[in-house]
């Protein structure tokens, strides 16, 4: 059995200007800054035969290239007892047209459909019952101005490797988005 999820990665300078977020809050698990990601669909436990299925539809995706944004920061959970501190995406028009044709993809490939609603972020930290709330607070209220953008041109399938501490994210595949409208170059320019 295998844990896959499909997802943009980070890239590096984006990972560097986002991981001094990641510290000074006890009672928080921050996540390595080579796991951030934003998700496209958690696929979960399966088969490989049936990772394999998903690949493939995956494979057959069609995206253009677009700018995320990552913008300020948030919890999941209550307000009393948060669970997952997040720096937020932008839900754009773009976003939402790759994320609906991976979910379609997923259920092509048999899986059933996600019954969640659509919240892109990239996970910061998982919170413990110790993380002080005025603490986290402040975090937040800090970051608020944050603000960083990049170009998505692929989104990739991860394997999620379970252990005694925070999971190992191996990408599998990467699909390239593209431009069918780019200018290609003629015989001539070769």
């Amino acid at each position: 059995m295998i844990r896959l999820f499909a997802a943009v990665p980070i890239p590096e300078d984006i990972r560097e200007q986002l991981s001094p977020l990641c510290s000074g809050l006890p009672g928080a698990r921050w996540s390595p800054p080579e796991n951030f990601h934003v998700t496209l669909r958690f696929a979960g436990e399966m088969d490989e035969t049936q990772g394999e299925e998903f690949h493939h539809c995956l494979s057959h995706v069609e995206a253009e290239p677009f700018e995320l944004r990552i913008k300020g920061c948030g919890t999941f959970g209550t307000s009393r007892r948060a669970h997952t501190l997040w720096a937020g995406v932008e839900l754009s028009e773009p976003l939402i047209r790759l994320q609906s044709r991976v979910e379609a993809a997923a259920q092509k490939a048999g899986l059933a459909p996600d019954s969640h609603n659509y919240f892109p972020h990239v996970t910061l930290a998982r919170l413990s019952r110790e993380t002080s709330i005025g603490r986290l607070a402040d975090l937040i209220a800090g970051n608020n101005l944050l603000d960083l953008r990049f170009t998505v041109s692929s989104f990739c399938l991860f394997v999620s490797h379970l252990g005694a501490g925070e999971p190992i994210y191996e990408a599998l595949a990467e699909y390239p988005l593209y431009n069918p409208f780019a200018i290609l170059p003629t015989a001539t320019d070769l």
